[in-house]
């Protein structure tokens, strides 16, 4: 829950880096919370709260594909591969679960090497 948190917090940082876990986690937290959301507005017959949330969390979601991106020593404009029909989406997956530069790159120190809060 603290990976989810820590994005949230960093709103809107599209500098530095962001480890695999702190990605993936984000991803299957927004996901779970986004199927919750989804089951309710079915129950009620509105999907505004699920519309909400997707817009909440735009600016952060992109923010940590950058820092992730950032990590594996790619610009974030690498985003928009996954604007390639077929093929981009699958490119973006793989940046993704790529591992970080171990050594420091121009977008920062390696985060695995940064002391994590308790």
């Amino acid at each position: 829950m603290n990976w989810y948190l820590d994005v949230l917090k960093n709103y809107a940082g599209f500098s530095g880096r962001a480890r695999r876990k702190e990605y993936w986690m984000f991803a299957l937290f927004n996901a779970i919370v986004a199927v919750v959301l989804l089951a309710i507005g079915f129950a009620i017959e509105s999907q505004i709260p699920y519309g909400i949330y997707i817009l909440a969390v735009l600016v952060p979601s992109l923010a940590v594909v950058v820092r992730r991106l950032h990590d594996t020593g790619r610009s974030g404009w690498w985003f928009l591969i996954a604007f390639v029909p077929l093929v981009g989406g699958i490119i973006l997956l793989v940046f993704m679960c790529s591992e970080g530069a171990r050594e420091a790159n121009e977008y920062g120190a390696d985060p695995k090497l940064a002391p994590q809060g308790v």
